[in-house]
């Protein structure tokens, strides 16, 4: 078959498991947060953004069903939220969010990610304090000053709101997310969101340079391996 053959046939077993790990990834997401908030997206807001989400990332309808149907039936493995702190190659502060049914085993790999790459994972609250955890909302529009209103009518603790190049972004505390959401929505009705997510955003940042470049890209594609691993946040600037 030559050589062509095998470098598109590598290719495209790497793009099949990566494709595997998010589906895996969202699939796991999506059962715990049903399982703990409810099946029915209407009800559940926060499922019925990651399911807006998965779509987007093209995760297929019998994944995301398979994950729902799981949950109604109240068993399925013990899935538990897993939180872990540190510095990265630079000094950079790192977040890693997993969802684990055997913390002992994600805290092993996790921490080996840090050694392997001479950095040191921390102790809870060591560099979240540094962190805000908010809630982001993105979508098309002009208008800042009706959804602002809507929003403080609805008493959303509104962190912040912008208005830029067509694009209003949004920027509350995580705990508001569904008050958020349903204003927004209740104000402006059906909206695309292009960002619809809870994330740590870091207050300020950390430059790298040299090699502390690629130890640190070396790091996240370290952690981005590990199934647990669901989201890693960071302040490393390059």
């Amino acid at each position: 078959m030559g050589r062509a053959y095998q470098n598109r046939k590598e290719s495209m077993a790497k793009t099949s498991d990566m494709k595997a790990k998010v589906y895996s990834k969202y699939g796991r997401v999506i059962y715990v947060c049903a399982k703990e908030g409810g099946t029915d997206p209407e009800g559940n807001l926060t499922l019925r953004g990651l399911i807006e989400r998965a779509k987007k990332d093209q995760v297929p309808a019998h994944v995301i069903e398979k994950a729902i149907n799981k949950a109604k039936g109240g068993g399925g493995e013990d899935f538990s939220v897993a939180r872990y702190e540190g510095f990265g190659p630079g000094g950079a502060m790192v977040i890693v969010d997993c969802l684990t049914d055997n913390p002992n085993r994600t805290f092993g790999d996790v921490r080996q990610c840090f050694t392997k790459t001479k950095c040191k994972i921390g102790t809870e609250g060591s560099v979240s304090h540094m962190f805000d955890h908010s809630c982001i909302f993105a979508f098309a529009g002009d208008d800042e000053e009706t959804v602002l209103d809507a929003l403080l009518m609805a008493d959303v603790d509104v962190t912040d709101i912008e208005c830029e190049d067509g694009r209003i972004t949004v920027f509350a505390p995580h705990t508001e997310y569904g008050k958020a959401k349903k204003a927004i929505t209740g104000a402006l009705g059906e909206v695309e969101f292009d960002v619809d997510e809870i994330q740590y955003i870091p207050k300020g940042g950390t430059p790298l340079n040299g090699d502390d470049v690629e130890m640190f890209d070396k790091f996240l594609a370290m952690l981005n391996d590990l199934d647990d691993v669901q989201n890693v946040y960071h302040d490393a600037q390059y």
